[in-house]
């Protein structure tokens, strides 16, 4: 008689990915090694994993250093070049990129430079990285620049994290922005995308999954001038974001948490504990046939 509970190689796989693509920042490894454990299946892991690796640090805006560049570059959707292959736009090189291992190797000068963006691309992220070194410390971004005809279009991504296992919590900031525009016009339309997620597993396992998008007029005048507005906006929305939830996160404690927490047993009393003792004691006292 066939087993009910098995499963086919596609939904192991499904779940798999599931697994993978949930693992919550900083924490990676655990999640693949429980989900090795689990399939008991290195070939089937192998041969499917790689995929969800890889949508995972896109997601994630990994951060990866390339040897002989000072600044990290992010693992984004924006600078693949398919065939686990990456573009830095930052150093003008490409890469090829080991999702697992988490490491760059064979780094070549990059082809694709798109030289009509680049001015433009370059002076916002000079621009940023002084934002990110007053705000975020340690913080990683990465800015890309392509033209169409006239139009020009700059995405900027921006990860930041802070791993503390040893205190059973690890979190993780990232925020994407993008404009298209004429320099002949004026201004244009900037989109923004706001993602925090955090994750507190002392005695519990609570997980804060948060995210926001916006969209502000952005002045355009010269590259410099451009790229200070477009970071200004940048530094008003996320400092007004983050506040945001820094009040969301007090009124839940005040209100939704301790709403969780039973304040009195089902029969709506308070236990007298004394007498609790007390029949504890009785108990014994019988059963011992005293």
């Amino acid at each position: 008689m066939a087993n009910v509970y098995s499963i086919s190689d596609e939904e192991k796989t499904r779940i798999l990915k599931n697994f993978i693509k949930y693992a919550p920042p900083g924490e990676f490894n655990e999640v693949f090694n429980d989900v090795r454990i689990l399939l008991d299946n290195d070939a089937l892991l192998k041969k499917n994993g790689a995929e969800a690796f890889a949508l995972l640090n896109k997601e994630q805006f990994t951060p990866c250093k390339l040897d002989g560049q000072e600044h990290e570059v992010l693992i984004t959707q924006y600078g693949d070049m398919k065939q686990n292959t990456f573009f830095d736009p930052s150093s003008k090189t490409t890469f090829q990129y080991d999702h697992l291992r988490k490491e760059a190797s064979n780094i070549q000068p990059a082809s694709n430079v798109d030289q009509t963006a680049e001015k433009w691309r370059s002076a916002l992220e000079t621009a940023l990285r002084d934002y990110i070194q007053a705000h975020y410390g340690n913080g990683v971004c990465t800015v890309y620049g392509t033209s169409t005809g006239s139009d020009i279009t700059l995405t900027v991504c921006l990860e930041h994290h802070l791993f503390q296992p040893h205190n059973f919590w690890n979190g993780k900031w990232r925020s994407q922005w993008s404009v298209t525009f004429n320099p002949s016009r004026g201004s244009a339309e900037a989109k923004g995308l706001f993602k925090a997620q955090v994750h507190y597993y002392e005695d519990g396992n609570v997980q804060l999954v948060s995210h926001k998008e916006v969209k502000k007029e952005l002045i355009v005048t010269d590259p410099t001038g451009t790229s200070k507005e477009f970071v200004k906006i940048i530094e008003n929305e996320e400092t007004s974001y983050q506040k945001a939830l820094s009040e969301n996160y007090t009124q839940m404690s005040d209100t939704t948490f301790k709403a969780l927490r039973r304040q009195l047993p089902v029969t709506r009393t308070k236990i007298d504990w004394n007498k609790i003792a007390g029949y504890k004691i009785g108990q014994a006292l019988k059963n011992d046939g005293v």
